[in-house]
């Protein structure tokens, strides 16, 4: 069970913008990271100093390109990122994280549990058949440095319903993975591909994403 004391001072003051009333929330997750994610491995100790602007508030801002009350699979979460900033931000918002490791579902489970958080944790890999039977047909599945793109599409798509959309938070080298990879993501149903940045104006280094819509693959002759 996890042991909080909220740090206000060390919350920077974009984060009061993006969780609002539910800062406190983002507080006890950056807490959490901090302490039992370092001790458990999911976060290194050099990232700590910058789990707000690195980790949370980069994350958080990704729910830009989410509908009102859509339903999230957020694949390979590892410490929760970014689905439980997304919670967090956005209530409105149906969650589930998807995740292989024992020890990353258990820190998952605790903390959404301590802090009572709405959150569906499955363990399993997202290409299961299980996994998809119980979260696929989602509105939005969501990842963060998971995967290769083309590799990602495959994880991601059978999760969504048609027309729903894959929502994988990339780095610099985002145009170029869509540029190599468009005649197999266009196989797998991934149409409409682009690069977006969330949080401009608001985060000093947007958040750079790459949304694919899923389209019924075309038929071979």
């Amino acid at each position: 069970m996890f042991h909080v004391e909220p740090i206000a001072d060390d919350v920077p003051e974009v984060a009061q913008k993006i969780f609002g009333s539910r800062l406190e929330l983002a507080v006890r997750y950056w807490h959490a990271l901090a302490t039992d994610g370092v001790e458990h491995g999911l976060i290194g100790p050099r990232e700590v100093p910058r789990l707000w602007d690195r980790h949370i508030l980069n994350c958080a801002v990704v729910g830009e390109l989410i509908g009102d009350g859509e339903s999230i699979v957020d694949i390979g979460s590892g410490a929760g990122l970014p689905g439980i900033p997304l919670a967090i931000a956005r209530p409105d918002l149906r969650v589930a994280l998807v995740e292989p490791l024992l020890r990353r579902t258990r820190f998952l489970a605790e903390f959404t549990e301590s802090v009572g958080l709405d959150i569906t944790i499955i363990r399993g890999r997202a290409e299961q058949p299980g996994v998809i039977k119980e979260v696929g047909g989602a509105d939005v599945a969501t990842s963060r440095a998971v995967a290769p793109l083309e590799k990602l599409a495959k994880w991601s798509l059978p999760l969504v319903h048609e027309h729903g959309r894959m929502v994988a938070m990339k780095g610099a080298t985002a145009g170029e993975e869509i540029a190599r990879d468009r005649a197999a993501l266009a196989k797998l149903g991934a149409a409409h591909i682009e690069v977006v940045e969330c949080g401009v104006g608001v985060l000093p280094t947007p958040t750079t994403v790459v949304c694919a819509e899923r389209v019924p693959r075309r038929q071979k002759r």
